[in-house]
């Protein structure tokens, strides 16, 4: 699978340390071999997913052959908040037009 990860990913990811970002890094390289284990994700609602890395969170989704990243946050609560489900649904629905 190719992989898209949205500015808005990289600017989160910017913010973390060196090994947090080498983590994360590591994880999203897992999630493309399609070898899923040893990673959590969970499923939000419909298509939209997010990746869980400690207390770091990014939502994402698979269309076509690819796996799209869209925002990158840290989870301070036990839900998602839901604009983040939300921006996902809304990028997953612009790229679904234009595909």
């Amino acid at each position: 699978m190719q992989i898209q990860i949205f500015w808005n990913v990289r600017e989160y990811l910017r913010t973390l340390s060196f090994n947090e970002q080498s983590v994360i890094g590591r994880q999203i390289e897992i999630l493309q071999s399609g070898d899923n284990a040893g990673i959590r994700t969970k499923q939000l609602k419909g298509p939209i997913r997010e990746l869980i890395i400690g207390n770091h969170r990014i939502t994402y989704f698979v269309l076509g052959r690819r796996i799209y990243f869209v925002r990158g946050f840290r989870k301070k609560s036990k839900k998602t908040p839901p604009a983040e489900i939300e921006y996902a649904e809304k990028v997953y629905r612009e790229l679904r037009e234009v595909l």
